[in-house]
Parts: structure tokens; C-alpha cells; sequence
């Protein structure tokens, strides 16, 4: 049991060393407001390699990369704008985690709808054309051959099973 316990705690520590890390010490500008506009801008900035993430919340090589050239602009006296459209232009919208919308971009904002509606008009074809072929109709009577055929048959299974 104490083997387990101390397992705990050196995966703890371990873990704990590693999100030390995620902090990024080294990159800190010196104006504590200059730093925070980096970190602000850095935010809405998308990792191109995880894609997913911002480039603040990623530990990516390309990633440290751009937090240095955002906080680099930021020194340099850039507002933020200016520091979005320099990454724009080198790596166009894509990189803005919420990119603007633009016909360049339609198709990231619009393009989820559309499909959601194709799949739904889809489905609503699909569920008619199903129903229309027999899956929605009434149950069809048997005709009086069939129902007598149906009697003996089963008349037939019950002295089976008696005998």
C-alpha cells in the first residue's frame, strides 16, 4: 500500500514539474502591460500545428516561434491589430482562432450549417422514402386460402406437441 502511495506522489511531483514548464518563463517580456498584450493577442491565435489550440496553450516548437514574433511586434510598439494582420499575411486567416467573415472564409463559417442541413434533409428523404415503401402502410389482411392454411398449420403444431 505504501508503494502505491509513493507512486502518487512521485507521479504528482513529476506532473507538476511538467505544467511548471507550460509557463514559459523565459519568454516574458520586461513591461508587465506589454507582456499582457502579447498573452491577450496570443490567445486568439491558433497553433498551426495542434490546430486546435492557441498558440499560449500549446508547447509546440512553432508555437514558441509565434508567441516570439507576437511578443517581438509588441515591443516594437505594433497595436494589436497590426500584430494580427502580420501573421495574417504570412499565414493567412487560418491562423486567427476566430477568423473574420469574408468570402475567403465563407466556407469555414457557413460550410457546418450546410452540411447539417444536407444530413437532415437527408434523413427526412430517407424516412419518407421508407415509410412510402411499405414500412408505414397498414397490415394487409390474408386472404381466406391463407388464413386456412395458416388454421392447419398451426392445428398441426399443437397435436405435435401433445403426442
Amino acid at each position: 500500500m505504501r508503494a502505491f502511495f509513493f507512486s502518487l506522489i512521485v507521479g504528482g511531483v513529476l506532473l507538476a514539474g511538467s505544467m511548471a514548464e507550460a509557463v514559459f518563463v523565459d519568454e516574458r517580456l520586461a513591461d508587465p502591460a506589454e507582456e499582457t498584450r502579447a498573452r491577450e493577442i496570443s490567445e486568439g491565435i491558433r497553433c498551426l500545428v495542434c490546430q486546435n489550440q492557441s498558440i499560449m496553450d500549446s508547447n509546440a516548437d512553432l508555437a514558441r516561434d509565434l508567441r516570439g514574433v507576437v511578443r517581438e511586434r509588441v515591443a516594437a510598439g505594433d497595436t494589436d491589430d497590426q500584430v494580427r494582420d502580420y501573421l495574417v499575411v504570412r499565414y493567412g486567416d487560418w491562423v486567427l482562432l476566430n477568423p473574420p467573415f469574408k468570402m475567403k472564409t465563407a466556407l469555414l463559417w457557413v460550410g457546418p450549417a450546410v452540411i447539417f442541413l444536407l444530413g437532415g434533409l437527408a434523413a427526412i428523404a430517407f424516412l419518407r422514402r421508407r415509410s412510402s415503401a411499405g414500412g408505414g402502410e397498414a397490415v394487409q389482411r390474408l386472404s381466406p386460402e391463407e388464413q386456412e392454411e395458416l388454421d392447419r398449420l398451426l392445428r398441426d403444431g399443437k397435436e405435435d406437441d401433445r403426442g
